[in-house]
C-alpha cells in the first residue's frame, strides 16, 4: 500500500459535459397523474404537497431545462480554489480537501459529507473555519480543515471490495489525520457523515477530542418499557419519525438492492437528478442540486454510493453506549431524537441545541448556525467542558 498523498485538480473532459448535454436534450419525461388528483394541498408530516407518489416531474423538467446550460466549469474552478488531494488506504483512492489554517495552533478537524451530497456541502464553511480572523471571528478557535469524499462518492475512486461501510470508513479517516501529522483531532458529520463520525470516536478514543453531529440516529429499541412516561408532545414527535422513516425510500431501496437501482440512474442524468433531488429539492439554489448532480453524473458514482447504504445495513452493530464527547446541533426542519434515547446511546453528550431554522442540509441553508456550533461545541472541549 502506498502512503503517497498526491495533489489533485477536477478536470473534466470537454466530451463527457458534451454527451451530458445531449443526454439532457433526449430526455424522455415519466408520465404521472394531474396535479389535482395527486394533492389535496395539506402537507402529510414530511410529505410535500404535490409529492405523495414521489418527484414530480415539473420539478424534474425545471432542473434539466436549467442543467442543459448549467455552467459546470465555473463550479470547476470554485472547487479547484481549494488545495485538494488523493490517498491510497485500505485499497482505496480517496479524494479530500486539506485546508490549514494560517494559525499554527489550530485544531484538527475532518468533515464528513452525506449522501445524496459531496464533499462541496462544507466549501462555504472552509474559510471560516481555518480562518476565523478574516471572518470576523476568534482566532484561538481556527481548524485546520479535512473534507473528505466518502469511499464511493464523487472524485474518491468506486470502491472495489465488501465492506466500506461506516466502521471501515471511519478506520480510514483516522489513517488519514495520522499522515496528516494529526495525533489528534475533532470530527464533525451531516446525514451519513453523523454515521461515520461517531465510528471514528468508537473505534479511535485515543485520537478523538470530539464528535458534532447534525443528528443522533436513536429511535426505539421496541421495549415497551422505554415508551413509558412518554409526553404528547414526544408521541407526536416520534408518529412523525415513523412518517418520516417510510417515506425515506432511498434507505430501503439502496440497502437492499442498490446494483438494480444503479442501472437506471448510470444511464438517465435525469433519473439521477430526481434520485438525489428528493433530499435536496429544499436547498435555496438549484445550483447546489445540479453541482451535485453533475459530480454523480461525471463520476458515475450511483453503484458505489448506494453500496454504502448496503454496507451500512449489513455491518455489525454496536451496542455498548459511546463515552467520547458528543455534541448534537438539531435544525428545525430536520428530524431530531428524543434525548431519552439519545442518552441511552451515548453517556458523554457535553452540547445540545435546537435550532428554529435551518434543514437537514444546514451547511447549505444555515451555515451561520452550523459555523457557530461547532466552534462552541469545540471551544468548551478546549478549554473547559461544554454546555
Amino acid at each position: 500500500m502506498s502512503f503517497e498523498i498526491t495533489p489533485f485538480r477536477v478536470d473534466v473532459p470537454q466530451a463527457d459535459l458534451d454527451d451530458l448535454r445531449d443526454r439532457l436534450a433526449r430526455t424522455r419525461f415519466a408520465d404521472e397523474l394531474p396535479e389535482s388528483e395527486v394533492t389535496d394541498g395539506v402537507q402529510k408530516g414530511p410529505v410535500q404537497p404535490g409529492w405523495e407518489y414521489g418527484v414530480p416531474v415539473s420539478f424534474v423538467r425545471d432542473l434539466v431545462a436549467r442543467w442543459t446550460d448549467f455552467d459546470w466549469r465555473a463550479q470547476e474552478a470554485r472547487i479547484n480554489a481549494f488545495p485538494q488531494f488523493t490517498t491510497e488506504i485500505d485499497g482505496q483512492l480517496i479524494h479530500f480537501l486539506h485546508v490549514r489554517s494560517p494559525e499554527p495552533d489550530a485544531t484538527p478537524l475532518i468533515l464528513t459529507h452525506g449522501w445524496p451530497n459531496t464533499f462541496t456541502e462544507y466549501l462555504d464553511l472552509i474559510g471560516p473555519l481555518t480562518d476565523p480572523a478574516a471572518h470576523g471571528g476568534d482566532p484561538a478557535e481556527a481548524f485546520h480543515v479535512v473534507v473528505p469524499s466518502l469511499p464511493g462518492f464523487g472524485f474518491s475512486s468506486r470502491t472495489r471490495t465488501k465492506g466500506w461501510g461506516s466502521a471501515r470508513t471511519a478506520d480510514a479517516w483516522a489513517e488519514l489525520m495520522a499522515r496528516l501529522g494529526y495525533d489528534r483531532f475533532g470530527a464533525h458529520g451531516n446525514d451519513a457523515g453523523a454515521i461515520v463520525s461517531p465510528w471514528i470516536g468508537r473505534r479511535h478514543p485515543d485520537r478523538v477530542i470530539g464528535v458534532h453531529v447534525n443528528q443522533i440516529f436513536s429511535f426505539p429499541s421496541g421495549d415497551p418499557a422505554e415508551l413509558a412516561g412518554i409526553s404528547p408532545e414526544e408521541g407526536r414527535y416520534l408518529e412523525f419519525l415513523q412518517g418520516f422513516v417510510r417515506h425515506s425510500i432511498h434507505d430501503r431501496a439502496q440497502e437492499a438492492q442498490p446494483q438494480t437501482l444503479a442501472h437506471a440512474l448510470s444511464d438517465s442524468p435525469a433519473g439521477q437528478l430526481a434520485w438525489v433531488g428528493q433530499l435536496l429539492a429544499a436547498l435555496p439554489d438549484p445550483d447546489t442540486i445540479l453541482t451535485i448532480a453533475t459530480i454523480y453524473w461525471l463520476t458515475n458514482t450511483s453503484a458505489s454510493t448506494a453500496r454504502f447504504y448496503y454496507e451500512n445495513h449489513h455491518e455489525r452493530q454496536e451496542t455498548e453506549p459511546t463515552t467520547f464527547p458528543i455534541g448534537l446541533a438539531s435544525f428545525a426542519y430536520d428530524f431530531r431524537p428524543l434525548r431519552r434515547f439519545a442518552e441511552r446511546d451515548h453517556k458523554n453528550i457535553v452540547h445540545w441545541r435546537e435550532y428554529d431554522r435551518g434543514g437537514h442540509w444546514a451547511a447549505h441553508d444555515a451555515p451561520d448556525l452550523l459555523l457557530d456550533d461547532i466552534r462552541e461545541f469545540f471551544r468548551g472541549l478546549r478549554g473547559g467542558s461544554a454546555g
